[in-house]
């Protein structure tokens, strides 16, 4: 698919393009390019956390090749020994998680120079990225939910100190798989419990480059009930959750600790891959079930890898 993209939509030469950073040629340093590629990073909106990591990664190659080396200079060759050193040759070889990222810093970079005529083809293109297992995710089995749930059930209902918030998390959890900057990021207005059996949540993004992400989701019965007790137990003015991230996760880990769950079983991450299974499980339709999680298809192919095999019977 990849050549056939290319066949019907072809680069032209890197003289008859046109780019953004007519400072910026084939002559300029490598140390020049890094400076316009973080701004490019600023224009796209990409996240803090995204910039900080790519800007790291392409240091590292800078004080490989020489900050001053020529952009135009740079071949595929050079390229293999870095990944080579960043493997085998580092006081602290790279871990293969790290060097994947690492290899996609490359490509994106040297893609987008070649793209603004910068440079007249791409060294970074014949690098080949080898797959990187990662560990299956921890899921909830059943028990475990019906654990939970009971647990924060009687929380919600002690005489002494009621308090409806660990019910309310995680039941919004379990059935919407929400992660952590989400709901930490819902508004008030954003839910809708006018009909218990239509109650839905929007989830929404600021940044123009993540909207695809935004989704409305239906929330459960239980959910409806338990919404008036905590906003008249909290009162929250707008946001859902007016604490920290951490206070949420505070709650989490004491709910896990009245369940009798092993420690560390219950966070936002194992609830969203509970969730996800147990939709698949049900037999949610498999688009429908990446378009609830907000992945883009990019993501969702190796997600959707793990929980195939998390829904398996036992052999």
């Amino acid at each position: 698919m990849p050549n056939r993209q290319l066949e019907l939509f072809p680069i032209p030469p890197a003289e008859e393009r046109v780019h953004k950073y007519p400072g910026l040629t084939g002559s300029s340093t490598l140390h020049k390019a890094l400076q316009a590629y973080h701004a490019h990073m600023l224009k796209q909106e990409l996240s803090h956390h995204t910039v900080k990591a790519f800007d790291s990664d392409l240091r590292l190659l800078a004080r490989f090749l020489g900050a001053r080396r020529l952009i135009g200079d740079i071949h595929t060759s050079q390229l293999e020994a870095f990944l080579r050193y960043l493997q085998y040759e580092r006081k602290v070889p790279c871990k293969p998680k790290s060097l994947a990222r690492r290899l996609t810093a490359l490509k994106v970079f040297f893609s987008w120079l070649a793209e603004e005529g910068v440079i007249a083809s791409d060294p970074a293109a014949p690098l080949i990225h080898r797959k990187v297992k990662t560990p299956l995710p921890r899921v909830l089995s059943d028990q475990s939910v019906a654990d939970l749930l009971s647990a924060t059930e009687r929380w919600r209902r002690d005489p002494d100190t009621p308090d409806a918030r660990p019910h309310l998390l995680v039941t919004l959890l379990l059935n919407t798989g929400l992660k952590k900057g989400e709901c930490m990021n819902i508004d008030l207005s954003d839910i809708d419990v006018s009909n218990p059996r239509a109650a839905s949540v929007f989830v929404r993004y600021e940044s123009a480059r993540q909207r695809f992400k935004e989704r409305k989701l239906r929330l459960p019965p239980p959910f409806c009930t338990v919404f008036p007790e905590y906003v008249a137990q909290y009162q929250p003015e707008a946001k859902l959750f007016e604490c920290t991230a951490r206070n949420l996760e505070y709650v989490l880990d004491e709910a896990e600790k009245r369940a009798g769950l092993p420690v560390r079983s219950v966070s936002f991450e194992i609830l969203r891959w509970t969730c996800a299974v147990r939709d698949l499980k049900r037999g949610m339709d498999e688009d429908a079930l990446r378009r609830k999680l907000g992945l883009s298809h990019i993501t969702w192919a190796d997600t959707l890898e793990k929980l195939r095999v998390l829904v398996q019977p036992a052999l």
